[in-house]
């Protein structure tokens, strides 16, 4: 039994895809690299926070290496990139987020992502969790997914936890210049996002709670 097929038995009900298969292409795709040295720089720094998950806009083994400079030339068309890090411990979908840019994603675990479109958002700027999609994301594959899709940390696939390589243009996922007016879904610099209703913890900070039905939860594999 492959790792694929058991996630899935462990969430009988979920249909779970690939980012191999046909499904995801409304989406993103999947990125021709090799990836080995981001999984090893990644693996060899990071550390696990106790519980929960955490995010850096810039992973400095990454952000200065050799094949970060690379993948700006190459697979971010000459764009100025930043590599950040999203790891620890989720399984639930919590919240859903957008940019104004692709995002490159590489599996440093195995991992599920749960992904939707804006073009599904309600006429009253809700949205929906039926919509979403689940997707399985080898360790050492990288996707690129589009600017409309949304997104949220990742779900893991093991109790050992999650990590992912976060590629995008530099400034993203930063803080907001203080004092100035802006949409209020927009959380960070090009990051609009949109708490599960029942995430109080979110909705309490500022966060609008636009996204109802099920707050979905990824059983994990041992």
């Amino acid at each position: 039994m492959t790792r694929l097929e058991e996630v899935r038995r462990a969430n009988p009900a979920l249909d779970i895809y690939s980012v191999c298969d046909e499904e995801f292409l409304r989406y993103g795709r999947v990125v021709d690299a090799d990836t080995s040295e981001f999984v090893r720089l990644v693996k060899e720094n990071q550390v696990m926070p106790e519980s929960g998950s955490a995010y850096v806009p810039e992973f400095p083994a990454i952000e200065r290496s050799a094949k970060a400079a690379e993948y700006r030339r190459t697979v971010a068309g000459q764009m100025d990139y930043q590599w950040g890090l999203c790891w620890g411990y989720n399984r639930k979908m919590t919240a859903l987020e957008w940019h104004t840019c692709n995002e490159f994603n590489v599996g440093v675990t195995d991992l599920i992502l749960i992904l939707g479109k804006r073009s599904d958002i309600d006429r009253d700027g809700t949205y929906d969790s039926a919509k979403c999609e689940f997707f399985y994301l080898p360790e050492g594959v990288m996707v690129e997914t589009y600017a409309d899709t949304l997104h949220y940390g990742p779900c893991m696939v093991s109790e050992d936890g999650f990590s992912m390589v976060v590629g995008l243009q530099r400034g993203t996922n930063t803080p907001l210049d203080p004092g100035t007016e802006h949409d209020a879904l927009l959380h960070d610099r090009n990051k609009w996002l949109m708490a599960h209703e029942e995430e109080t913890e979110l909705t309490k900070s500022g966060v609008p709670g636009l996204v109802y039905g099920e707050n979905w939860e990824v059983n994990t594999i041992g």
